[in-house]
C-alpha cells in the first residue's frame, strides 16, 4: 500500500509581541474652579473617554433630615428625576434618553449625589435638563406618593436579606440611640409613611442650593467649551449662600459583645463584625488599607485561606473599611468591618477560626510577600480601576463629600507602595483588635447560641 499522506508544510510565524515599558500613571489631578452662583467645578480632561461622567455632589446630610422623616433625602433624590415644572415625569425621561443618558441620585450620610453618564456629543442637552431637574423640581404629589409607596415596599426585602440586616442592626449596636447613624440610612416604614410632596420640597428648599454643592465633569473635553456649556446649564441655578453647618462628632460603643438576630431554619449565617475606626484623614488609613487587604481583601488573603480554602466554611469572607462621615475640620469615622457567609452548623468552629486568625495576625504579624502582594493589587491595578470617567469622577466626587484635598487619591497611592510590612500590621492589628469588635450574627439561634456562647468572645443576645 503507498503513503500518499501530504507531506508537512513549514509554517512562519510572526514574532511575539513583547511587552512595552511600563509609563508612569497617577491619579489625574483635577481643575478647581467657582461659577458666579457659588457652584464649585472639578473638570478633568481625559482624552478618549467619549461618555462624560457627571457627579453633583449636595450637602445635604441624613443629619439634616427632620425628626421623624428619616428617608425625606432619598425620596427627595429619586424624585429629581421624576419631572420638573416644564416636564412631566415621561416627558423627562423621554429627554434623557434621546440623549443617551443615563442619570441616577441617592442620599448617603454625607449628602445628596446626582450621578450623570452621557456622550460627549450630548452633554450640553443632558447638564440642561440636570439643570432643570436641580432648578425647579415638580415633586409632584402623586409622584411622591408612588416613590414614598416603592420605599415601603422595598424595607421588608431589605429585613429578608441577611447582609442588609445584618448592616441594620450593627448601626443599631454601634451608634447611640437617637443619633442618625444609628438608624437606616433610608428611614423606616414608620418614617417614611410620614413623607410627603411638602416635607420633600422642604428638606430641598432648605439645603438644595449651589453654594452648598459641587459639580465634578470628567471625560473627553476636546473641543468643548465647558465654561460656556456649565454657564448655560448649572449656571441659572440659583440660591441662598450656604450656611455652616455644625456636625456632631461620630462616636460609638465597640465594647466586644455578639448579637444574633434569629432566623429560624436558616442555612447558613451572615457574619458582621465591626467597630468604628479613623477615616481617610488619618495618617493611618493607607497602612490600615494595606493591611485590611492582607487580611481579608481577596482570595488570597488570610481569612479566605483558612475559613474558605482550608476548612471549607464559606465562599467568602471580606475585610474593609467603609467611610462614614467627615466633619470638614479633619475628622471622621469609618466603619471597620469583616463580614461573610458560613453554613449553619459551622457558624462556632468558624467564628472560632476567625478569632485565631486575628489573634495569630497580632502575635505573628503579616510577611512580607503578602504586603508585597497587596502592594501589587492595590496600587498595580489602580489604572485599570480608573480607566472609565465615572470611575475617575466618582472617586473625585468621593473626596469632595470627604472633605479631601484634590490630590489625595494620587498620594494615597504613593503613600501605599512606601508602606512597609511591619507598618500594615501595626495598623491592620489596631483596626481589629480581638477584644473590641461587636459580632451581629443573622442564623438561627437555636442552632448557633450556644456554640457561639461557649467561644467566650462575649456576651450574647438573641433578637428577632
Amino acid at each position: 500500500m503507498t503513503d500518499t499522506a501530504e507531506p508537512l508544510t513549514s509554517m512562519d510565524f510572526h514574532p511575539q509581541p513583547k511587552a512595552g515599558t511600563a509609563r508612569p500613571w497617577a491619579f489625574p489631578a483635577p481643575e478647581r474652579g467657582t461659577l458666579g452662583n457659588g457652584l464649585t467645578v472639578l473638570r478633568c480632561h481625559r482624552p478618549g473617554q467619549q461618555v462624560v461622567a457627571v457627579e453633583i455632589f449636595v450637602d445635604a446630610p441624613l443629619e439634616a433630615e427632620p425628626a421623624g422623616l428619616d428617608g425625606v433625602a432619598t425620596i427627595m433624590a429619586r424624585a429629581l428625576s421624576e419631572g420638573t415644572t416644564e416636564r412631566g415625569a415621561e416627558e423627562f425621561a423621554a429627554e434623557l434618553e434621546r440623549c443617551g443618558a443615563t442619570l441616577d441620585a441617592h442620599a448617603d450620610h454625607p449628602g445628596v449625589r446626582v450621578s450623570l453618564e452621557v456622550p460627549v456629543s450630548r452633554l450640553r442637552k443632558a447638564l440642561g435638563l440636570v439643570a432643570e431637574a436641580l432648578i425647579s423640581p415638580a415633586f409632584a404629589e402623586d409622584e411622591v406618593k408612588r416613590l414614598v409607596s416603592n420605599r415601603l415596599d422595598e424595607i421588608p426585602h431589605e429585613s429578608a436579606n441577611p447582609a442588609r440586616r445584618a448592616a441594620k442592626q450593627l448601626s443599631k449596636e454601634l451608634f447611640a440611640e437617637g443619633t442618625r447613624m444609628s438608624r437606616p440610612r433610608q428611614g423606616t416604614e414608620e418614617t417614611v409613611e410620614a413623607i410627603d410632596a411638602a416635607a420633600v420640597r422642604a428638606f430641598y428648599d432648605a439645603h438644595v442650593r449651589p453654594a452648598a454643592a459641587t459639580a465634578v465633569v470628567v471625560g473627553d473635553l476636546t473641543g468643548v467649551d465647558l465654561d460656556e456649556v456649565l454657564a448655560e446649564t448649572l449656571g441659572a441655578w440659583t440660591g441662598a449662600p450656604a450656611a455652616p453647618r455644625p456636625m456632631p462628632p461620630v462616636t460609638a460603643d465597640d465594647s466586644g459583645r455578639v448579637v444574633i438576630v434569629d432566623r429560624p431554619g436558616a442555612v447558613q449565617t451572615q457574619l458582621l463584625i465591626g467597630r468604628v475606626g479613623p477615616d481617610r484623614h488619618d495618617a493611618v488609613w493607607a497602612a490600615q488599607a494595606l493591611g485590611s487587604y492582607c487580611l481579608g481583601g481577596t482570595l488570597t488573603s488570610r481569612l479566605d485561606r483558612v475559613l474558605r480554602e482550608e476548612k471549607g466554611y464559606t465562599y467568602g469572607v471580606r475585610s474593609y473599611a467603609q467611610v462614614l462621615r467627615s466633619d470638614g475640620a479633619g475628622h471622621g469615622a469609618s466603619l471597620l468591618a469583616i463580614s461573610g457567609s458560613v453554613d449553619t452548623p459551622n457558624t462556632g468552629p468558624a467564628l472560632d477560626d476567625l478569632w485565631k486568625v486575628l489573634r495569630t495576625l497580632a502575635a505573628e504579624g503579616l510577611t512580607d510577600a503578602e504586603r508585597d502582594v497587596a502592594v501589587q493589587n492595590l496600587v498595580g491595578v489602580a489604572p485599570l480601576r480608573y480607566e472609565t470617567a465615572a470611575s475617575v469622577a466618582g472617586t473625585l466626587a468621593d473626596q469632595v463629600e470627604q472633605h479631601l484635598p484634590d490630590d489625595y487619591q494620587a498620594r494615597l497611592y504613593a503613600r501605599l507602595a512606601e508602606t512597609g510590612t511591619v507598618e500594615a500590621t501595626a495598623a491592620v492589628v489596631s483596626a481589629f483588635p480581638v477584644d473590641r469588635l461587636v459580632t451581629v450574627l443573622v442564623g438561627d439561634a437555636a442552632q448557633i447560641e450556644e456554640p457561639v456562647r461557649a467561644l467566650g468572645i462575649g456576651p450574647v443576645t438573641v433578637v428577632s
